[in-house]
């Protein structure tokens, strides 16, 4: 019987073939992602960033990845309130390695095609064809329209369309000499982008709607999406990767993790108790209006508060590094994952230990097939 699923093209990662893909969320914004003041203090700036980087490229990990955020949650800690350009940082990063992938962050409602076109292309000059996008095709409403960058009336679907023109057009100016184009969002007229990309740049977005998963496997590579405890990140992965083979494309699938490591189980669970007991509540505040959320709303336990008084902005595991490798395993064992962006409450402490003590087991437990067979 032929095989129809359809292939996923070659980047140079570990899931080309069936692999498993580790990489880093940048700490490019003050306070990482832990909205506490027992938390370390992370503050976001270049050479922290450096020094991170420059780890992950000599431990082994597969790519880097910066978000892009204009506005922050204030509170006590200011949170967020300084945060890096994403294209800029991952270029200095990309001239300061050598092997990770680097992705960076651009917003399709703040930069016309052409001009993402060729800050991307030239991220891949830099880097000698690591560069890799991550799409965000919204956001939340006041960190836009402070800068009168807020279309009002393009609802959350139509920022798809929106979106769909933007990574067509960018895609011809990767490959084509000339492009011309009148869409509803943007028009080229015989427009130019020079230099070209070595290869097409990986593309990423964390798009989980139906309108989201629909231009993921139209026109990503991979996919962000996240689970409140093991059975969801199961369910919701199935659901993502059938739902691209429904529209004939296969995409990759990866969720975000912060790990915190500690010697042992109780050092780590202590840690993630003091970010608790640490939280600002006005940050907290200022993230639930940055979601759209009433002040009224503000004191109500929800699914969303609930999470958020762990002070932890994403998943997370806690644990000796043995205790995070069984955790880490399971998840992979369980779900249908291409790979994980991990974060960590102290990079320069925590990632060393994650890359000597974890890394390598994933690594061995998840190894891909063999390319010859892969070839055949």
């Amino acid at each position: 019987m032929t095989d129809t699923t359809p292939t996923v093209a070659h980047f140079g990662l570990p899931s080309d073939s069936g692999g498993r893909d580790i990489g880093i969320f940048m700490p490019m914004a003050n306070g990482g992602w832990i909205i506490s003041r027992n938390s370390p203090r992370l503050d976001g700036s270049y050479d922290y960033n450096l020094k991170v980087a420059k780890l992950a490229d000599e431990m082994g990990l597969d790519f880097i990845m910066a978000m892009a955020k204009f506005k922050g949650y204030g509170g006590e800690i200011q949170h967020w309130e300084s945060s890096l350009d994403s294209p800029l940082m991952m270029a200095g990063l990309a001239q300061a390695t050598s092997r990770v992938k680097v992705w960076a962050t651009i917003h399709t409602l703040l930069q016309n095609p052409a001009v993402a076109a060729k800050m991307i292309a030239t991220l891949d000059q830099i880097s000698h064809g690591r560069a890799g996008l991550n799409v965000v095709t919204g956001a939340y409403k006041g960190e836009f329209a402070q800068m009168g960058a807020w279309p009002e009336g393009v609802d959350h679907d139509e920022r798809y369309v929106l979106a769909t023109e933007w990574i067509e057009n960018i895609k011809r100016l990767w490959s084509e000499d000339r492009v011309s184009a009148q869409g509803k969002y943007f028009t080229l007229d015989d427009c130019t982008s020079w230099p070209k990309p070595q290869q097409r740049p990986f593309l990423v977005c964390a798009g989980t709607s139906k309108a989201g998963v629909k231009f993921t496997a139209e026109h990503m590579d991979a996919l962000f999406l996240a689970g409140n405890n093991l059975d969801e990140l199961i369910a919701n992965t199935h659901k993502a990767k059938a739902g691209a083979l429904e529209l004939g494309h296969a995409i990759r699938t990866y969720s975000m993790m912060i790990l915190v490591i500690g010697e042992t189980d109780a050092e780590a669970e202590a840690m993630v108790q003091s970010y608790r007991e640490g939280l600002d509540e006005e940050t907290l505040w200022g993230m639930m209006r940055a979601y759209g959320m009433l002040d009224a709303e503000i004191g109500k336990e929800n699914d969303f508060t609930r999470k958020a008084r762990s002070a932890l902005m994403a998943p997370h595991v806690a644990g000796s590094p043995a205790t995070v490798l069984a955790q880490l395993t399971e998840i992979f064992d369980k779900t249908a994952l291409d790979g994980l962006m991990v974060i960590f409450p102290d990079y320069l402490t925590m990632l060393p230990v994650f890359a000597e003590k974890i890394l390598p087991v994933l690594r061995a437990r998840f190894p891909g097939k063999i390319r010859e067979a892969l070839d055949a």
